[in-house]
């Protein structure tokens, strides 16, 4: 199955904001531990949750996107049916 251009710049973000996940939070407690280990875990935390909101919109994206394609495969559906009974009306 082909995917689209759309398809393939979500699935590239995604496993981008996986990733800016992983090495920001890091990255944020490496700099912010010489102000203190819980300073450190708390902007960590912030950074993480911050992140997963971006994570979350994209995944709500890609939830959308699969019910329209669904949506549009049923509606093409309906409308063969619907062609197939005016043949037989006719």
């Amino acid at each position: 199955m082909k995917k689209s251009l759309f398809e393939t710049v979500l699935s590239f973000l995604l496993g981008t904001s996986w990733a800016v996940l992983i090495l920001g939070s890091l990255l944020t407690f490496k700099t912010f531990l010489d102000l203190g280990v819980f300073t450190a875990v708390f902007a960590s935390i912030i950074f993480i949750f911050t992140t997963l909101f971006f994570i979350l919109v994209l995944e709500t994206m890609n939830v959308f996107r699969d019910g329209h394609e669904e949506k549009r495969k049923q509606t093409k559906l309906l409308y063969d049916i619907r062609e197939l009974l005016k043949k037989e009306n006719d």
